[in-house]
């Protein structure tokens, strides 16, 4: 009895047409039912490996480029601008709510036109020229369009999760955004390190120049190592509504709205430092702090939320941001400020990570992109009042006011999420 060999390599049809002629149909049944679904899972396989560290180069060149200047954004913007820090609050909260609105928009005209790339690539490409503008902006009020312009970068979201969504499975997802996630912080990391050996060279204006480069390099990466997306088997698109999410994905997006009300910018922590004691040419240590925390677990909350599910690690991620803010208002000097950046490292290395691949599995297949978006709009809406509303109790209360009021919306939030279901992976 003829016993089918375990590999076949088919170069040309008269190959095939050969084979096939020699052993007859039990080796085509074979091939047919058995070998070759194994060969395309494996090409698929290996492309969506290598799409997603293509994808991970990218955010590592595009972060590194980004925080070599966030560090010192708000010490730029408060102390060689001038602007007060309501003002701060206002500019950070303005580009969150429209680079928000600019996910949304991109993950629906990405679902309508089936096209992901270039979306992708013309995120990194506002980058870079958003921080071309930050480095010739004589005023903060000059400088705000490119705020917007730099967050609104963030168009490149929602399309490439959507693609890392559809080559992974519920196994592999949070995994694959933890790989994603893992890089972005790398790449901050090392932008951090050459904020602090370069800014004493180049000082704020050229080391922004500087900081456009590795964003060119990411758009390069994108146009020349991702390929268009295959048209096959796509349905035609028939618009997009809020009656296409799911009453849990609804709820979801309730409950990150109202915590989001209370997670204020990144910016007033670094003020925050700088009035305890840190020194301005210091403070990105406190930054590296935080990123490099980011970094080092995303992957492993990724992997953790794989295994004991989404909603619980999202809950972890409330409590450290309530651990964070605590430490803030109650822990004093220099380890204090450590613990507390640890602490908030540990936040968004949980928060930003599995919220993605919780968000990816409530929207609909068919329209993930635009959940994605959809997602993160309300995410971005909810930021313009949080960091407003922390920069007018800074500067009317208390330095201590925003953390007051985000401790009490956070443990609001965690209530709330108690009542959040999850869906079923299987």
């Amino acid at each position: 009895m003829f016993k089918a060999p375990q590999r076949i390599l088919f170069d040309t049809p008269s190959s095939l047409f050969t084979f096939f002629a020699r052993h007859g149909k039990i080796s085509l049944r074979s091939y047919v039912f058995q070998r070759l679904p194994k060969i395309c899972l494996i090409k698929k396989k290996k492309k969506g490996k290598k799409t997603l560290w293509i994808f991970a180069a990218a955010s590592f060149l595009n972060d590194m480029g980004a925080d070599m200047i966030y560090p010192l954004w708000p010490f730029f913007l408060t102390t060689v601008l001038g602007a007060p820090m309501a003002v701060l609050g206002f500019i950070d909260g303005l580009g969150d709510a429209l680079v928000s609105l600019s996910q949304a928009f991109s993950g629906y005209l990405s679902d309508r036109l089936r096209r992901r790339k270039v979306f992708i690539w013309l995120g990194y490409l506002f980058g870079s020229f958003s921080r071309i503008g930050y480095a010739f902006s004589p005023t903060w009020k000059v400088i705000i369009p490119f705020r917007v312009l730099d967050r609104s970068g963030k168009i490149r979201d929602a399309p490439r999760d959507a693609m890392i969504a559809d080559m992974s499975t519920s196994e592999t997802r949070g995994a694959a955004f933890g790989i994603l996630q893992t890089f972005d912080n790398f790449g901050a990391v090392t932008g951090i390190f050459l904020s602090l050996i370069l800014f004493p060279i180049f000082g704020y204006r050229d080391l922004f120049l500087f900081a456009s480069l590795p964003s060119i390099i990411a758009v390069l990466l994108i146009l020349l190592f991702i390929k268009k997306r295959q048209k096959t088997d796509i349905k035609i698109y028939k618009g997009f509504t809020f009656k296409e999410l799911s009453r849990d994905f609804r709820y979801f997006l309730f409950v990150s709205a109202i915590f989001a009300l209370g997670s204020f910018s990144y910016s007033f922590l670094l003020i925050f430092s700088g009035k305890m004691g840190f020194r301005v040419a210091s403070i990105p240590l406190l930054y590296l702090v935080f990123t490099f925390m980011a970094s080092i677990s995303s992957f492993p909350f990724g992997k953790l939320a794989d295994r004991i599910g989404r909603k619980k690690v999202i809950f972890v991620s409330y409590f450290l941001w309530m651990l964070t803010i605590l430490s803030f208002i109650f822990l004093s000097g220099i380890t204090g400020l450590i613990v507390s950046f640890i602490l908030y490292g540990l936040h968004k290395g949980g928060l930003e990570t599995v919220q993605k691949a919780f968000a990816s599995e409530l929207a609909p297949v068919e329209f993930r992109a635009s959940g994605l978006g959809t997602f993160k709009m309300v995410i971005g809406l909810f930021a313009l009042p949080a960091s407003f509303l922390a920069g007018i109790l800074w500067d009317r209360v208390s330095i201590f006011a925003p953390f007051y009021f985000s401790l009490f919306v956070t443990v609001l939030s965690g209530i709330l999420f108690v009542f959040m279901r999850e869906k079923n992976k299987n």
